[in-house]
């Protein structure tokens, strides 16, 4: 007798984590897939949330689902605080009763203290403004409710709006442009995030690894540390570009909310748990502009 797939659902599956987790979908064909984004599933809607899965409970939900717009959250706390909190809290509730697994995307920006060593995921949490407050109280939902998060850090893909798009497209428009050099953190592939989340079901699946495993909080970036500065120098280098890139102070180029200034995430706990062999930036990055 066949094995019966077992459901993944997928909410946020429009945004760049979303659309690759697509991507890889037919990588996996021992699972079967549910993509719903704000218009299939409002998460801050706790009566559609429950509906949703009493008429087909998941085996996992995998949450990409969040607020994203860092300075925008300053004006719009309220929507933030729906989508990153209460939705989260919606998705826990309702996986606790069809015992669905939840596994919730988190940041960096929890994070926000003069050390200079790379995070672990025991070191207590500082968030500075909106979003990051509101992610921790989502992570906090997420993990009080039995559910894993994963804490990841400038996330970039071939989908959506990021960095290295906005890089590309001001390459066109201008000859020099200024950049941060005074934070420093690591850039992650949204495909190889995607890659990792389903790699770890897999595991627990085939019996690799045992099913609490995928409980508590982990971190995820690609390997390596960078500077925005650098990260920018490197794009066009890969690129051949001729772009004058100059450092600035974030000082120079202020933002309605506050960016880490050292965001390093420490991914030994993920690589140990669950034999996750992790590429180093600058490869992830020639493979997403070789896909752009």
């Amino acid at each position: 007798m066949q094995n019966k797939k077992k459901k993944i659902l997928v909410t946020g599956a429009n945004g760049q984590v979303g659309m690759e987790l697509k991507n890889l979908a037919a990588q996996f064909p021992e699972f079967d897939f549910t993509w719903v984004d704000v218009a299939e599933l409002d998460i801050t809607d706790r009566e559609a949330v429950g509906e949703f899965f009493a008429a087909n409970p998941p085996d996992y939900c995998l949450n990409c689902a969040a607020y994203t717009a860092v300075d925008r959250a300053e004006e719009q706390p309220d929507l933030a605080w729906r989508v990153n909190s209460s939705g989260v809290e919606h998705l826990a509730e309702a996986c606790k009763p069809s015992t669905t697994k939840l596994i919730q995307l988190s940041t960096d920006y929890v994070y926000h203290t003069n050390q200079n060593t790379p995070f672990i995921e025991g070191d207590p949490a500082s968030p500075q403004g909106i979003y990051a407050r509101t992610k921790l109280a989502g992570d906090d939902l997420a993990l009080k409710n039995g559910g894993m998060v994963i804490r990841t850090s400038w996330v970039y893909s071939s989908f959506g709006n990021n960095f290295v798009k906005t890089m590309l497209r001001l390459s066109g428009e201008r000859q020099v442009l200024s950049v941060v050099f005074d934070q420093i953190g690591t850039p992650t592939y949204a495909a190889d995030l995607a890659q990792a989340m389903l790699t770890m079901i897999q595991k627990v699946e085939r019996g690799e690894v045992p099913a609490e495993k995928l409980m508590g909080l982990y971190h995820f970036s690609n390997e390596g540390v960078t500077s925005w500065y650098d990260f920018a120098k490197a794009i066009f280098e890969i690129k051949n570009k001729t772009v004058k890139v100059q450092p600035i102070e974030s000082k120079d180029f202020p933002t309605l909310a506050l960016r880490p200034p050292f965001s390093v995430l420490n991914k030994g706990k993920i690589k140990a748990t669950f034999g996750l062999e992790i590429p180093h930036w600058r490869e992830s990055l020639r493979t997403c502009l070789e896909r752009l």
